[in-house]
């Protein structure tokens, strides 16, 4: 007679011996639930038919706000073709969970082998891993691998004074415990402030990270000087990015970045607002170093060409404190996504996406521009995507006006808009034009 699990089952006598081991009576003992929160039997929701439920649903849907988003920062969406919907929906890419089982999993694991090698040739770099959480977590990740590799004694990590808040907040506390500590450097009308930073960057530095486009939708002029200034210092030049971006701005490593990090899901991905698509790729003298997991060619037992997980060095459960990360998951299937995406634009179709980004949003910032009240861009920077705008009145007053007519626009200072524009929103580009005249 078994109890428990069918997964694990244990005879009441290997319960028992469990127990004694651990020096408890009864598996209650094995657990300290306040009373306030244990399950009492009842969970307190009214039962109901599927049709009031769905009467319900539809009524909460409708207190939805329905407006047009020209947000960015970090959140980018683009046009997903069907196809990556259809495609990822199939059972077997959805009850997938991690790709342990070669023998059972060797179209996922191709499809990843292909997201890695699509940013291998994206970078210019020759290892990246099979995905990350997100850009923040990623660029965290890059920090520690930069304090484990370092050539000098140096313990800190120098970023850009607009760094994104949330990615700030993951990079404090991923260092949170080591010797590395988070340094600021200053900006010059949106971009790097070249001459401040090789003034910051010397042996005490293991890290320099910069980012192209800025947070700000401004394209880095200076990416080879600053990559000069971090190999100077004897530090690692880290990039933060995006897949888009990767197919029209400067290849990261011809410019000596030796880290590549930022946000994959802009493409595959709708604006998600929490979950994300990190990348990560990196030289090949760290690769005994990169966070998460690496899809690998071999051959099977019959000499043909077969996929595996080649490095895991995640495996924190396994090693624990000396685990070069302790993520516990990776994003499969949102890199499945956006490698279908990729695949279905093809190299065209992706530089011709990322040109768009440029032209759009130059062809927006112009139109602003031409309303009283209203100066866009304020940098005078070419931009990809996005742009901010400096406005005479408040901004908030401004925002929330354009909320009212229908649109979403970023505050990032008392008298300056963000706005963002992709092919998605691209069509309502007129309209947002007419509503800041309306509310000017």
């Amino acid at each position: 007679m078994t109890r428990g699990s069918p997964y694990a089952p244990h005879t009441d006598e290997e319960t028992a011996a469990m127990l004694d081991a651990v020096g408890v009576e009864d598996e209650e003992s094995l657990f300290d639930i306040p009373e306030d929160v244990r399950f009492d039997g009842e969970f307190g929701i009214e039962a109901r038919s599927e049709r009031d439920i769905r009467s319900e649903l539809a009524t909460t849907f409708k207190k939805n706000q329905d407006l047009t988003e020209f947000l960015g920062r970090g959140h980018h969406s683009h046009y997903i073709p069907s196809l990556v919907d259809d495609i990822t929906r199939r059972s077997e890419f959805l009850t997938s969970y991690t790709q342990y089982q070669p023998e059972i999993t060797q179209g996922f694991l191709q499809a990843l082998f292909e997201y890695q090698s699509i940013l291998v040739e994206l970078t210019g770099l020759p290892v990246a891993n099979c995905s990350m959480y997100d850009a923040a977590t990623a660029l965290a990740e890059a920090a520690r691998l930069a304090g484990r590799v370092r050539r000098v004694s140096g313990t800190q990590i120098l970023v850009p004074e607009i760094l994104h808040e949330g990615k700030r907040s993951v990079l404090d506390n991923y260092v949170a415990g080591t010797d590395l500590t988070v340094e600021t450097y200053p900006m010059d009308d949106g971009n790097v402030d070249l001459d401040a930073v090789a003034e910051l960057a010397d042996e005490d530095t293991a890290m320099v990270y910069a980012e192209n486009p800025t947070v700000r939708g401004t394209i880095e002029e200076h990416l080879s000087d600053i990559g000069d200034v971090a190999d100077d210092a004897g530090a690692l030049f880290c990039l933060g990015t995006d897949t888009v971006a990767l197919a029209l701005l400067e290849e990261p490593a011809s410019v000596g970045a030796d880290i590549v990090v930022g946000e994959a899901d802009a493409l595959g991905m709708p604006t998600a607002y929490g979950m994300g698509l990190g990348l990560f790729a990196t030289r090949e003298s760290f690769l005994r170093q990169v966070p998460g997991r690496l899809v690998g060619a071999s051959e099977d037992a019959g000499g043909k060409r077969a996929y595996t997980l080649t490095l895991q060095t995640r495996e924190q459960h396994i090693r624990k404190e000396r685990a070069t990360s302790n993520i516990c998951t990776n994003q499969a299937w949102v890199a499945l996504r956006a490698a279908m995406h990729a695949a279905y634009l093809g190299p065209d179709g992706l530089t011709d996406l990322a040109k768009q980004c440029v032209t759009d949003a130059a062809s927006l910032a112009s139109d602003l521009t031409e309303l009283r009240g209203i100066k866009a861009p304020v940098h005078d920077r070419h931009h990809f995507r996005e742009f901010v705008a400096h406005t005479d009145q408040p901004a908030q007053a401004i925002a929330s006006d354009l909320e009212a007519e229908g649109f979403a626009v970023h505050v990032v200072g008392e008298h300056e808009l963000q706005v963002c524009i992709t092919d998605l929103n691209a069509p309502k580009a007129d309209e947002l034009v007419a509503a800041f005249e309306e509310v000017l």
